[in-house]
């Protein structure tokens, strides 16, 4: 068992920084630094861009948003959970015991995520969010007769084609939908219960993600990442878009790959199957993520990261049985996912994507990046991107020990670095990568762990002032 660390352990850690590490301090500061000019110069250029021709298609580059300074109901409660958090959320995320620690992350993810969204009102912010014109409460009754529309599913993705579906429908297979029908079924029909929904499990992520920094690392730096998952950006999205329930789904999956790949069985037969089921059910939530969204094939990548820190292949068998159940289940349901991906990119091309400019979007897209993790995030990065060539090359069989901790983040953050930039080059992502990077944000805002304990405070209050200043002075389209 990992000693469960204490209030004293950030005060020792400051006690004993020296002047060594005054340089990685200003490296952390440079780097932030940077990112908000990347995040100034995205919105200076994208502005001009926009007014000279439209082709960016957003109203305040490089976010899908406008600019609409206002305060709501949300307001009060916002301020109050990022003073807590800021104020005793280190503390206690060192002093909770592991099972009180998810719990109350969860908890105050979700006081987190709902306040930012009542900051835009009630209606306005949650209840009819996923009922535009764009989203997949528009087309529930069309899928009444269930074998059908899951056979004609590829029929309708184009946009010349007849009663084509909306752009969310259209640009997702079709899980995502089918969630908001299955919550209809059961009598949690319309806006409001989709919204809670997308709350409720977006905001599980930062328990998930707890759960395998702890497997995968060690219980001290998990409970350092705990309230920069807490205080993330990317709350602002969460709530409400489909894409946060999205990545709690993702993040699931390789939070449960993690305990597969590094519980011990031992001798007796009866902790045996914890592994093994870890390993089915991250499985299928593996599939259930690749047909909730078609880029989020890209979460092998973290998934490959998990099994070579764990040193451990035995999960792959079960992993791809439940992955391929859910793959056989929607085949034989009459929904080929690789024909609906290959209308899904004709389709991208009919819409704004065929106007959007490659050139300003593949490095708009990471100001957009920034701006769901946070100063703190880019600071935790940086560390993660200066240990990681270490921590790679320990990870060879014949390196001797393997990496510690915080290598082992790092090369679990570079995984996800590395998705998000294959997804950034692929020119699939141009614009509104604030909410499509979401599975992949969670993982990014672990390298936060990486950051001194003395300095620990301000960068989360970095964080809380940039999600706040994101929510009132924008209206966000999602």
């Amino acid at each position: 068992m990992t000693p469960r660390p204490t209030s004293e352990a950030p005060a020792a850690a400051a006690r004993h920084a020296g002047p060594e590490d005054r340089p990685a301090r200003r490296a952390d500061l440079l780097a932030a630094a940077a990112g908000l000019l990347l995040v100034v110069a995205a919105a200076a250029i994208g502005t001009v861009i926009e007014h000279a021709n439209g082709s960016l298609r957003v109203n305040w580059p490089p976010l899908y948003a406008s600019w609409f300074p206002h305060v709501g109901p949300g307001t009060p409660a916002a301020l109050a959970v990022a003073v807590l958090v800021v104020g005793y959320g280190p503390p206690l995320a060192a002093r909770l015991p592991w099972r009180g620690l998810l719990l109350a992350c969860w908890a105050a993810a979700m006081a987190w995520t709902w306040s930012l969204a009542l900051i835009d009102g009630w209606q306005t912010g949650i209840a009819r969010r996923l009922t535009t014109e764009y989203e997949y409460l528009t087309v529930i009754r069309r899928f009444d007769d269930l074998g059908p529309a899951l056979r004609g599913f590829t029929g309708h993705i184009l946009n010349n084609a007849p009663d084509h579906w909306p752009a969310h429908v259209a640009g997702h297979p079709p899980a995502a939908v089918l969630t908001f029908v299955g919550l209809d079924r059961i009598g949690l029909g319309g806006g409001a219960w989709a919204g809670v929904w997308c709350i409720t499990v977006g905001a599980s992520a930062a328990a998930a993600v707890l759960v395998a920094l702890r497997a995968l690392t060690d219980e001290p730096l998990a409970r350092r990442a705990a309230p920069f998952l807490v205080l993330a950006p990317a709350a602002v999205w969460v709530g409400t878009s489909a894409d946060g329930y999205f990545a709690a789904v993702a993040a699931w999956c390789l939070a449960l790959l993690a305990l597969a790949a590094t519980r011990r069985t031992g001798g007796g037969r009866r902790s045996a199957p914890v592994p093994a089921a870890a390993a089915l059910a991250s499985g299928l939530l593996l599939g259930l993520t690749c047909y909730l969204s078609y880029g989020l094939t890209l979460i092998v990548l973290p998934a490959a990261a998990v099994l070579l820190l764990a040193r451990n292949a035995r999960p792959v068998p079960l992993l791809m049985a439940g992955a391929v159940t859910v793959a056989v289940a929607f085949t034989l349901a009459g929904f080929d996912w690789w024909e609906g991906y290959r209308l899904l990119v004709e389709r991208y091309y009919q819409g704004a994507a065929g106007v959007r400019p490659y050139a300003y979007w593949v490095w708009g897209n990471l100001a957009c990046a920034v701006l769901i993790t946070g100063p703190a995030t880019v600071a935790g990065v940086r560390r993660a991107l200066a240990a990681a060539p270490a921590a790679l090359r320990r990870l060879r069989p014949s390196a001797g020990p393997p990496p510690g901790p915080a290598g082992r983040l790092a090369v679990l953050v570079l995984a996800a670095l590395l998705a998000v930039l294959i997804a950034d080059l692929s020119g699939m992502s141009k614009a509104e990568t604030e909410r499509i990077w979401l599975p992949f944000a969670w993982w990014l805002l672990a390298a936060c762990a990486l950051l001194p304990g003395a300095h620990r405070r301000p960068w989360l209050a970095a964080q809380a002032v940039l999600a706040l200043l994101l929510n009132h002075l924008l209206y966000t389209g999602w």
